[in-house]
């Protein structure tokens, strides 16, 4: 709830700072445009309303803020969230004369603080007092858009607009600071004609040097107790761990072999970082995005049960028993941990993935194909050549594939593995593999046609196709991770290809998938082989042709021709 609220609160002061910018940069067109912008930013922002949002947000942000740096056992944090930090603190120190100067005198003496009076104190008064509020703008800004992005980046469609988001960001301050050279510029002109400053410090009703020595004393004691408190935090942190470092350790256990010894307090992650075991976390320990997800072995049992916000991000990646959050678990014993997804992820693998993602066990058809003497023809072509046959041959078999409702599952040099049910009931999934596999033929005589005059002789292929129990799930390391199968039936798929070649045919069927489509495939011929691993033989269906195949109507093609929108099974790989 704490973090919820400190979202919220960080949200509207990033809004306030975000409208102020505006408000400048509309000095661009003329110092009347930034007084009309004014008028109806105060219209907000000094209405009950406004204030009570805005200085309630500040003093709510700015004591979590202190008090999660207090609850930080480890200071150990990615660069970006260093900046983010240190930003943060310094912000109430630029702040505090700039509040004083303009609301404070405003309340005190009646000074009419509109942007004739602000540009005159920072631009003609004290030049190095505007460079100072600009900088306070520009840390504020940036800080609130670290802030932004950690929130952002977990979102799926935030990667589409990024760039334009990031412009943003950008434009706004070096519009705003533009906005105030320029009205800086016409007030100079204005300031030196006669008069003009004598009539408008009436207007403005200037303050004297009580209200200005007020300022400079409240200013400094402003940033006194700011930075006294910093010190309380800093120090109080260090009372708590020599306090802490009396009682009895706790020792974490990697799956590496890595042993780490922590005081009770300190979650996984922060014992990760302070140990500098790579660790991965795209929410900066928020408990927002999942990635720092562990398992837990030995010692789970003394772990409380997840917290309802723990709870509610672990359901929504799927996590099975024993996962938790490193970020939020603060083990009191000996624990056993493993992480499960390597430190560099993307913000992809915080997203909500199927189920299958997670691991599980289905009824798939596996599909292998590979090119028949392509080794020959690689060793007499130039490797462009061998590269632009290759990947025409890709292209025409992955289409096929994805076109029948398959999933391409990875290209194996010149040979090609694709899976048929991770979305489907295994008798539309056997109907998808056998539509397939007619198409690949019927592409190949088309690609062959093509590559004429590239090639010395006509393409020719093997495919084996397969039904049966495989585990599934998204699997690899680092960037090769994706979603992939694995058991008998892949190796036995496998099998299948390869056998094309003794029966002298381009696509071999298993009996039991055949069977499961509720296709008629009596007139290819029969055979009964031994599979390696298997005692018993299995039947197999030898067919030339694979394009001498009936045509097969699957749910997949019903769903094409009633025109609508059918993207085919094809999970995301996990970063």
């Amino acid at each position: 709830m704490l973090r919820q609220i400190r979202l919220i609160s960080g949200l509207v002061l990033f809004f306030y700072v975000g409208t102020h910018l505006l408000n400048l940069a509309l000095g661009l067109g003329s110092l009347g445009a930034l007084d009309v912008g004014r008028d109806i930013f105060i219209a907000f922002w000094r209405g009950w309303v406004g204030i009570v949002l805005l200085y309630g947000a500040l003093l709510t942000h700015l004591s979590l803020v202190l008090y999660s740096l207090f609850l930080r056992r480890s200071l150990r944090l990615k660069p970006l969230e260093y900046a983010q930090v240190l930003l943060g603190l310094a912000i109430p120190f630029f702040l505090v004369e700039h509040a004083l100067g303009t609301r404070a005198l405003e309340l005190l003496y009646g000074v009419n603080d509109n942007y004739i009076y602000i540009v005159l104190v920072l631009w003609v008064f004290s030049p190095e007092l505007g460079i100072l509020q600009n900088i306070l703008l520009v840390v504020a800004w940036v800080h609130g858009c670290i802030g932004m992005h950690y929130w952002l980046k977990l979102k799926p469609w935030f990667p589409r607009y990024s760039l334009v988001l990031f412009m943003f960001s950008v434009l706004l301050p070096v519009s705003a600071i533009l906005g105030f050279v320029a009205s800086g510029r016409e007030v100079t002109l204005l300031y030196e004609q006669s008069g003009w400053f004598d009539e408008m410090s009436k207007s403005l009703n200037l303050p004297g040097e009580d209200a200005v020595a007020l300022v400079k004393y409240w200013t400094a004691m402003g940033r006194y107790i700011m930075g006294g408190l910093i010190a309380f935090v800093l120090l109080a942190r260090i009372a708590r761990t020599l306090i802490a470092r009396r009682r009895h350790r706790v020792l974490l256990t990697y799956s590496n072999g890595r042993k780490v010894e922590i005081v009770p307090g300190h979650s996984v992650l922060e014992a990760s970082r302070e140990a500098g075991i790579p660790h991965a976390s795209v929410c900066g320990g928020r408990g927002r995005c999942s990635t720092c997800r562990v398992r837990c072995g030995r010692g789970v049992e003394h772990l409380p049960p997840p917290s309802a916000e723990e709870a509610k991000v672990l359901h929504h990646v799927g996590a099975p028993d024993g996962v938790r959050l490193a970020c939020q678990i603060r083990p009191t014993h000996g624990l056993e941990v493993t992480p499960l997804l390597p430190p560099g992820v993307s913000p992809k693998a915080a997203w909500k993935q199927p189920a299958d993602h997670q691991g599980n066990e289905r009824e798939i058809c596996v599909l292998f194909a590979d090119i028949r003497s392509f080794t020959s023809f690689s060793e007499t072509k130039l490797p462009y050549d061998v590269v632009f046959v290759l990947n025409r041959y890709f292209r025409a078999m992955g289409e096929a594939i994805q076109e029948a409702g398959g999933q391409v599952d990875k290209f194996i040099g010149d040979g090609v593995m694709a899976l048929f049910g991770a979305d489907a009931e295994p008798e539309e999934a056997c109907r998808r593999a056998l539509a397939a596999a007619r198409d690949m033929g019927r592409a190949l005589d088309e690609l062959n046609r093509s590559l004429a005059h590239d090639v010395p002789e006509p393409m020719r292929i093997g495919i084996g196709i397969h039904f049966g129990a495989v585990i599934v799930g998204v699997m690899g390391y680092g960037k090769a991770v994706s979603f992939t199968a694995i058991g008998d039936v892949v190796n036995t798929a496998s099998r299948l290809e390869a056998e094309t070649k003794t029966y002298h045919c381009q696509l071999i069927v298993s009996e039991a998938l055949a069977e499961r489509a509720g296709i008629d495939l009596t007139r290819f011929p029969h055979h009964e082989i031994e599979v390696r691993g298997r005692s018993a033989t299995l039947g197999i269906r030898a067919i030339p042709l694979a394009a001498d195949l009936p045509e097969i109507e699957t749910g997949f093609t019903r769903r094409k021709k009633r025109g609508a929108a059918v993207e085919p099974a094809a999970p995301a790989a996990a970063n």
